[in-house]
This record gives structure tokens, C-alpha cells and sequence, in this order.
């Protein structure tokens, strides 16, 4: 134990050096105060984009199922990534240090209101494992983004799941409606997935502020780079005024960071302390960080992909209007919108023309949801789909 106190010492002293105070924040008393994690089983009653994956097998002429971005990660990122292959085989806490100051000036915030993992997951897991304890419950819409209440559920945690409203966005005045004596947490995914719809920002700024002082309010903003002003629509500020709530960021979406693995959540210092109990806090590579700090905010890459990401919506959306489809208009890289027939048999006969695409079942409907790729990509969709409309 000593050894290993001693080098986690070592470890936050070089991280101080280097601008990194959160990310080695609490690192001595980690593994006194690690829970015994009872299980972390697969999913099996939902599928998810990950098995959604693998069930379609590693060729597809259209990879439309996972909410990726294939026109990243850019240039300058993928450069930056080969040169740290040299010094990869030191522990890349200096550089680690860079990407958090990177992100709290831009922000305006402290270190300490950030902690970083290898992609918003594992924060999810820590969330679920904080907030759920002792059987205290999650609320979130439904449809919306399970990975948090899922992981909840398994360990004892409740599942409060409240419909959406009838354009299909997150229902906040029902869902501050369910709050309780046993509510852990109300989860916000905003832009919603699976839906790619938006909230009101003036609205979930008053829900997060008001309801706040109840129930902590995390707002995952996966998809927010996809929003025509990220700055404008985020509930960062919510946390800059004090408020308890937590913000979700990924570089998987817009950045093409998704085989990387790099996100981070954004707090109040106490409460990342808290989740950082349940997080390694060093799962990043060097060859990540290097391509995220470069990456971050590179404004000139950002656009290129976002307007080729709206380009490709367009497309699909032409598509689905001439063959006689309704959808749901999207504020995100992917599109929802109702079949007619069932969803599971036409994500097969999809498959088995190449295309890959996810299947929902809601709100009396069956439903699929395609991820925007690349043009060639949405073309083969057209042409699956035109067989099967």
C-alpha cells in the first residue's frame, strides 16, 4: 500500500506541475474509498449501439447505427496522435494536465469542475453508482439515452421513465413531477437520443436552476456541437452560477473520437470529488490526449463536418419525404422517424443489403433510427430503403 500511496503522490505533484490539479484531485484516498462493485452485467434487455455493431458484422457498405462521425477525427488530430507514439510509454499526466487547462479556459472554470475519462461512459457508470445508492431512483424520459438508468437499475437503483411530450422532446414539467423523497438524480439528455430533439434552453435553464435545489440535474450535451450555437444552448453557465447540476461532453460525435474514448463531465468541485470515487481517473491514453488537445476547439475542422454531417441529413431527409415517410426533425447526427412494418425485421432485411440501422418501439409505432454518414453512405440507405418502403 505504502508503494502505491507513494506513487500516486509522485503522480498529482507532476500533475500540479503541469496545470492538472482535477484530474489527480482525490487520488491518495481512491483506493481506501473504492466501493466492492457488486456486478456490471451486460445489458441484456436492450440493445445497444454496441451490439447493434456486432451483430452487423465488421463490413457494411453503410455504418448508420452507432451515431458516429466519419468525416473525423481531423487531420491535425490524427498527426498529433502518431507523433506521441514516441513517448507512449511514459505515463501522459503532463499532457493530461494540458487538455484540462485547455478546456477550463475555454469554459471559464477551474479545474476542479472537471473530470475527464476515456469517453462519457465511464461518468455515466460513475453517475449511476453515486446517485442510485442505497435504491434512490433516476428519473429520465423515455425514450431517451439508457446507459446511466440502465446501470442504475443493476445495482439496486429505480427507473423512473416519463413519456415524452407529443412533438416527442423531454417532458421537464412532468418529470420535476416525479421527484420524491427517493430521487436520486433526473437525467437530461438534451439533444435527445434517440429522438435528436431539443429542449427549450430558456426552459431547461429555469428546470436546472429551480429543480437544482431539490435533486441534482445531470444534462448530458453529447450532441450539442451539432446545435447551430453550442455556447448559446449548454447548461455549463448553470454550473459557472453554482448550481448542482452536472454537464456531459464527449469528443465521440462531432470530433470522430468515438475509438479513441475521450469525454469528461463538468461539476461543482464537490461533486466531482464525489464521482471521482468511482472513477479510475487515469484511463486515457497518451495517444488520446494528444489527438484531444489538439482537436479541441478547432473550429475550422468543427464546421467542415458539421456541414457535411447537415449536407447528408438534407439527403436522407429527401429521401424519406419522396418515398412518403414522415420524420422527426433533428437537431443531432442521426434521424427518427415511424415505419410501416415491423422495426426488428427492417433493421434485417437492411442488414442483409449492407445497411446498418437501429430499431426502436414507442409510442404505439415502430421506429428506426439512421445515423448521418458519409454521402456514399446515405446513397446506399436510399437504395436499401427503396426496396423495402
Amino acid at each position: 500500500m505504502a508503494n502505491s500511496l507513494n506513487r500516486r503522490t509522485w503522480i498529482k505533484s507532476s500533475a500540479l506541475m503541469a496545470g492538472g490539479l482535477a484530474f489527480f484531485s482525490g487520488t491518495i484516498s481512491k483506493l481506501a474509498a473504492m466501493p466492492v462493485l457488486k456486478k456490471i452485467a451486460p445489458l441484456a434487455n436492450r440493445v445497444t449501439d454496441q451490439a447493434a455493431i456486432l451483430n452487423g458484422g465488421p463490413v457494411l457498405k453503410a455504418r448508420l447505427l452507432a451515431n458516429e462521425n466519419p468525416f473525423g477525427p481531423s487531420p491535425a488530430a490524427k498527426k498529433a496522435i502518431q507523433e506521441a507514439l514516441d513517448l507512449s510509454y511514459q505515463y501522459p499526466m503532463f499532457s493530461m494536465g494540458t487538455l484540462y487547462n485547455k478546456i477550463a479556459t475555454y469554459e471559464g472554470i477551474s479545474e476542479n469542475n472537471i473530470l475527464m475519462e476515456s469517453g462519457s461512459s465511464p461518468l455515466l457508470l460513475a453517475a449511476a453508482l453515486l446517485y442510485s445508492k442505497g435504491g434512490k431512483s433516476i428519473i429520465t424520459g423515455d425514450p431517451s439515452y439508457e446507459d446511466l438508468p440502465s446501470h442504475a437499475q443493476q445495482f439496486d437503483g429505480k427507473w423512473v421513465k416519463v413519456p415524452l411530450t407529443v412533438d416527442y422532446k423531454l417532458d421537464l414539467d412532468a418529470m420535476e413531477a416525479k421527484i420524491d423523497a427517493n430521487t436520486g438524480l433526473i437525467y437530461i439528455c438534451n439533444p435527445n437520443n434517440p429522438t435528436a430533439t431539443i429542449l427549450d434552453t430558456a426552459k431547461l435553464k429555469a428546470f436546472c436552476e429551480r429543480v437544482s435545489k431539490k435533486v441534482t440535474v445531470f444534462v448530458d450535451e453529447a450532441y450539442i456541437d451539432y446545435l447551430p450555437d453550442p455556447q448559446a444552448s449548454t447548461m455549463i453557465n448553470a454550473v459557472k452560477a453554482g448550481h448542482n447540476v452536472i454537464v456531459a461532453r464527449t469528443f465521440s460525435k462531432l470530433y470522430g473520437f468515438a475509438g479513441l474514448r475521450c469525454g469528461y463531465v463538468i461539476a461543482q468541485p464537490e461533486t466531482i470529488k464525489a464521482l471521482s470515487i468511482y472513477s479510475t481517473g487515469f484511463s486515457l491514453s497518451a495517444t488520446t490526449i494528444a489527438g484531444a488537445i489538439v482537436a479541441y476547439r478547432e473550429e475550422a475542422f468543427l464546421k467542415e463536418a458539421l456541414q457535411k454531417t447537415l449536407a447528408s441529413k438534407e439527403y436522407l431527409y429527401s429521401v424519406l419525404k419522396k418515398e412518403g415517410y414522415e420524420y422527426i426533425p433533428s437537431s443531432a447526427n442521426f434521424v427518427m422517424f415511424p415505419l410501416k412494418m415491423d422495426s426488428k425485421k427492417f433493421v434485417s432485411e437492411m442488414m442483409k443489403r449492407g445497411v446498418g440501422v437501429r430499431s426502436w418501439q414507442f409510442n404505439n409505432k415502430e421506429w428506426c433510427r439512421v445515423s448521418i454518414g458519409r454521402m456514399d453512405e446515405m446513397e446506399a440507405f436510399a437504395d436499401a430503403f427503396k426496396q423495402l418502403s
